[in-house]
Formats: C-alpha cells, sequence, structure tokens
C-alpha cells in the first residue's frame, strides 16, 4: 500500500510534464509555428524544473514537508488551467515554465521526505516507487492526452490535467506524514556553500552528469517522434500515434526491480547495464521497420527509467546533509538535459527528419504497416 500511494503521488505531479509531447502536432498548428520551437516551449516545464529544483529545496527546508508538497501540487493545477486559454506562444511558455516550478518543489520535497522516512534498506524500493509512478505519468499522460485532444481538443486536454493535479494535492495531504524537517536538513550553512559542497562530491558529480544524459536523450526521442508518426507518409491520427507510448508498459515492470538490482549488484554495475539496453533500444529506432521502431522504444524507456530510479536513490544517499538540496542539484542538471535534448533533438529532426519512421516507399499506401497496440496492422 505504501508503494502503491508513493507512486499514485510521483504519478499527479508529473503527469503533465511529458503528456503535452503526444499533441504537439496539434499545438504547433494552433500556433502556427515549427515543431521546434513548439518543442521548446512545451518543455519549458524542464527549464522551470532545472531553474526552481536547488532554489525549492533550500527555500522550503523551514516547512513540513506534507504541507510543502500538498501546496506545491495545487498551486500547480492553476497555470495547468490556464494554459488552456494561452492566447500566445509566449504565455503558453511562461506558464510551462511556472508549471515547472510547482513541479520541482513537489519533486524535491517528496524526495527528501521519502529520505528521511525511509531505513537505508528500503529507501532505494520506496524511490523506485516513486519512479514508477513518473513511469505511469508517462505512459497515461500520453494517453489521455491524446486520446482527449483528439476528441475534444487540447483545451479539454489541459483542463483534464489541472483536474488530476488537484487530485494529488488532496493525496498527499492524506497520505504523507506530517513531519519537520530532518536535522541535516535544518542548519543554518550558507545556500551557495551547500551547493558547492555538493558540486565538489565526484559521486554527486557523476549522478548530475547520468541525470543530464539521460533525460537529453529521452526527451530528445520521445518529442519528435510524434511527428513522424502523424506525418502524412504514416497517416496515423493523434490517437493513433498516442498508443505508441504503450511502450513503456515493460518499464512498469521493471523499474520497481530497480531497488533489488543496486542493493544485490552494486548502483555502478546496474546503471551501467541499465544504459547500455537503453542505448541499443536507441539504436533501434533507425531502423527503417516500424515495428522495430515500437520494440525500440519499449526497450529505450525500460533501461532510462532503471538507471533513473538507480540514480536518484543514490543521491539521497551520496549526499551526508542537506538531501533535499542535493536532489535538488541533480532535477536541476535532470532536467537542463530535458531541455538540451528537446532544443537539439529537434533542429536534427528539421534538418535530416526521422529515417527510422518513414515507411518503405515501395509499399502501397493501402498496405502501409502502422504501430497500434505494439503490433503491425495491415489495412486492405
Amino acid at each position: 500500500m505504501r508503494s502503491i500511494l508513493i507512486g499514485s503521488i510521483g504519478f499527479l505531479t508529473l503527469v503533465d510534464l511529458f503528456a503535452v509531447q503526444a499533441i504537439l502536432p496539434q499545438l504547433a498548428e494552433r500556433y502556427r509555428i515549427s515543431p521546434a520551437k513548439m518543442g521548446l516551449a512545451v518543455n519549458g516545464a524542464a527549464l522551470g524544473m532545472a531553474l526552481a529544483g536547488p532554489l525549492a529545496a533550500a527555500t522550503l527546508r523551514g516547512i513540513a514537508r506534507r504541507t510543502a508538497v500538498w501546496t506545491s501540487l495545487a498551486s500547480l493545477a492553476i497555470p495547468t488551467a490556464l494554459l488552456a486559454f494561452a492566447p500566445s506562444l509566449a504565455a503558453f511558455a511562461s506558464l510551462r515554465i511556472l508549471q515547472g516550478v510547482f513541479m520541482a518543489s513537489a519533486f524535491t520535497l517528496t524526495l527528501a521526505h521519502l529520505g528521511e522516512r525511509c531505513v537505508k534498506a528500503d529507501a532505494p524500493r520506496a524511490l523506485a516507487a516513486y519512479v514508477t509512478g513518473s513511469v505511469m505519468a508517462n505512459l497515461l499522460g500520453r494517453l489521455i492526452a491524446s486520446a482527449v485532444a483528439d476528441s475534444f481538443g487540447a483545451t479539454s486536454a489541459f483542463l483534464t490535467f489541472s483536474a488530476l493535479n488537484a487530485g494529488g494535492a488532496l493525496l498527499a495531504f492524506g497520505a504523507l506524514t506530517p513531519i519537520a524537517p530532518s536535522a541535516s536538513d535544518s542548519h543554518r550553512g550558507d545556500l551557495l556553500r551547500s551547493f558547492t559542497l555538493h558540486l565538489a562530491n565526484p559521486a554527486l558529480q557523476r549522478a548530475y552528469a547520468l541525470g543530464f544524459l539521460i533525460l537529453f536523450t529521452f526527451v530528445g526521442l520521445f518529442s519528435y517522434v510524434g511527428f513522424a508518426l502523424v506525418s502524412p507518409r504514416i497517416g496515423l491520427s493523434m490517437r493513433e500515434a498516442g498508443f505508441v507510448f504503450l511502450c513503456f508498459l515493460p518499464s512498469l515492470m521493471t523499474t520497481p526491480m530497480a531497488g533489488r538490482f543496486a542493493t544485490r549488484f552494486g548502483s555502478t554495475t546496474s546503471t551501467v547495464g541499465s544504459l547500455l539496453l537503453a542505448l541499443a533500444g536507441a539504436l533501434a529506432t533507425l531502423v527503417g521497420d516500424i515495428v522495430v521502431i515500437g520494440v525500440g522504444l519499449a526497450v529505450f524507456a525500460a533501461g532510462a527509467f532503471f538507471a533513473q530510479a538507480i540514480v536518484t536513490s543514490f543521491v539521497g544517499r551520496a549526499a551526508a546533509v542537506e538531501r533535499a538540496t542535493a536532489s535538488g542539484l541533480y532535477l536541476s542538471a535532470y532536467y537542463c538535459g530535458g531541455l538540451a535534448g528537446a532544443g537539439v533533438i529537434g533542429l536534427l529532426y528539421e534538418r535530416i527528419g526521422w529515417h527510422g519512421s518513414e515507411p518503405d516507399p515501395k509499399v502501397s499506401c493501402s498496405r502501409r504497416s502502422c504501430v497500434i497496440l505494439g503490433f503491425r496492422s495491415i489495412g486492405e
């Protein structure tokens, strides 16, 4: 039950972070801009999280964890609802950044709360449960966004996510134990000194670099594959393209095992193995077969989320003091990677396209294969 509650809070915190990627084509048409510019605006939430992560941890360290988490989630519902009516791209991007600020405070303080409440042996499993919730957010968030936007428009999609954020606030208020910040996070040390302490830690340096690279590839891959799937050459509808995100299903089964693997084989070995798996999956998306692309995305997601769970847990253990600030710096590095991935991969997509998702030109449109629920469906 504890794992379900932890996972549910993770889900409702991050449900609309990447869900908007599923309706990027519709939003690009709505604001009449290029895919790369729309991708950067949508991933403005990652910028907000990158900027606010360390500051949120420091600013809120004198506030009870539960209060900080549920208040952040309640506040998150406001810009999410306003996105439904954003009149311009600038307003849209600003609201996404504001979303990221509130997500960062909820995310960072929840990690600190789990690190303080769990004994050393249980912490990896608790944090793996939280990351599993984020996996569910990646899956269901995209499916909800694509289904609602396809049927009722993007406005209804944002209002739906606002309601989910409010539900997350209620759950956090009722489920989290009201405890004060730990003694290690309540000393009067200077904020800059705290940052310097963590950034000088070689173990945390490696963790921050890994977080950056994980989300760089993740955001770059999943932000723009949707454009290829709904392009005239493949011709999937917005709803059908959303089904490709069922590739996250294997991750729901593998990510909860990350804590046990880290305990048995060590964090380093488990992280290297999962990243090699993710690399293999990413390379598979370059193969010119649409089914192989779907399998590649599933393999990549499983490896990336597995690595994320291990590294996230490692940060809390590697920081001797100021765990919330250490988690905030990790969050900053992680989402800086996501923003960089959105920009760099977006430019590459506009210049060279997505070769792996293009159908074989020798196959007629009437017999074109498409990815729906991970299987090949051949039209008559």
